[in-house]
């Protein structure tokens, strides 16, 4: 299975080890998306996170303004704001202003918050993030459109609350929907037409959860006449490549252990955790996290798994986890984009197939050049003769190998 409009990019929490310089960090991540827009990638989506060190980015928004500058072609999304910390008003107005500013360049990625320290902090109940994030995004969706909202909550009051610019992007930026393994994000995104964002895709639940959400997206777009498409459905999946799999499973010891702990704190009931000091730590982040950590091919089979799985969808997300050292990060990156890409998209299909054309001439190609040459020395010869001058002997390689038989 293929498709033409598969598209690859990024889901950059970011991860970095709590031993690194966090300025340094933040600045490797914006060059990390410039070398992802110089090899043709098309989409970042940045997080939005608060607590654990490891996350260290606490505005997308404010990340995309500085990256939109350095870049020219990736579009750039909030992967994700989590909407019950903002009040809706100011957040609809600052993914409009990131609108204009990119030039239709932003995307609007939306969730109820994954960490539970985060919500803790700021005395929120975490069993109501995802009721607020459908009233919250109700309105948004509302203030997109140009409407007035007058509405109280127990969390937020809005009184005739309006934009004051219109979106760049009509009709209003690409709102996609942060889905996990529950139903929650697969509901939302039918209800409003969104696209949907998998980011547990790799998994086992979240693998598991696939057809079903999707499923489920598509019953409740029917009942809001709505239409959710394949080509706005992410995938997440973390990966890393290099030329061969024991190269990138040396390249990963640089941080792997460190990423997998952060992802057992924060997730105590991840499968995988009460395996985490016994097994290696490559084995585990396979068999827990549905790590690819191998070559080019270990990647195409990724995606043919996911799309035997869930069917055709729009873009494949790498999940920015900082396993490997800088360099051979960017070299992950490139050999994805060099090979990966092409190979499900079937890019090369009239280039193979040129090929496979000369391969079936290799006759009437010897003979047409054979003749051509000889053609020629008799040409040049008579040209000389009528000259009184000496004929040229062809050179024995061109008679004997190029002369027609």
């Amino acid at each position: 299975m293929s498709n033409v409009w598969f598209r690859s990019g990024i889901f950059l929490p970011p991860h970095h080890s709590n031993e690194e310089d966090p300025t340094l960090c933040i600045q490797r991540d914006f060059q990390l998306v410039e070398w992802l827009d110089r090899l043709g990638y098309e989409e970042a989506w940045i997080g939005e996170h608060h607590s654990g060190g490891f996350e260290t980015i606490s505005s997308p928004e404010v990340f995309i303004a500085a990256a939109a500058e350095r870049t020219k072609r990736i579009r750039l999304g909030t992967g994700v704001v989590s909407l019950p910390y903002h009040n809706p008003l100011t957040v609809a107005g600052r993914i409009i202003q990131l609108d204009h500013q990119t030039m239709g360049r932003v995307m609007f990625g939306v969730g109820p918050g994954a960490l539970y320290l985060d919500a803790k902090m700021m005395g929120i109940d975490t069993d109501t993030s995802r009721g607020r994030l459908a009233e919250s995004l109700e309105v948004i969706m509302a203030l997109f459109r140009g409407e007035t909202v007058t509405k109280k909550t127990d969390w937020f009051t809005l009184n005739e609350a309006a934009l004051a610019i219109k979106p760049f992007t009509h009709p209003s930026p690409e709102v996609v929907i942060a889905s996990t393994q529950t139903p929650s994000g697969a509901r939302l995104a039918g209800k409003f037409g969104a696209g949907l964002i998998c980011i547990a895709a790799a998994e086992v639940g979240g693998y598991d959860a696939l057809a079903e959400n999707w499923k489920i997206a598509n019953e409740i777009a029917a009942e809001n006449n709505q239409v959710v498409e394949r080509k706005n459905l992410r995938l997440v999946a973390p990966m890393h490549l290099a030329e061969t799999r024991e190269q990138a499973r040396a390249n990963c010891r640089f941080g792997l252990e460190k990423w997998l702990e952060f992802g057992f704190l924060t997730n105590p009931g991840r499968v995988g955790a009460a395996e985490a000091k016994s097994m290696d730590p490559v084995d585990l982040a396979i068999k827990a996290r549905g790590a690819t950590i191998g070559t080019p091919d270990d990647a195409i089979a990724l995606i043919k798994r996911l799309q035997a799985k869930q069917g055709d969808f729009g873009c494949l997300l790498h999940f920015g986890h900082n396993w490997a050292d800088w360099e051979q990060t960017k070299r992950s990156y490139e050999l994805y984009a060099r090979y990966v890409v092409p190979h499900i998209r079937q890019s090369n299909m009239p280039r193979a197939a040129s090929l496979d054309r000369y391969r079936s001439m290799g006759d009437e190609i010897r003979k047409a050049r054979g003749s051509a040459v000889a053609n020629t020395f008799t040409r040049f010869n008579a040209e000389r003769e009528a000259q009184g001058k000496a004929k040229i002997k062809a050179p024995e390689t061109s008679v004997s190998q190029n002369a027609p038989t």
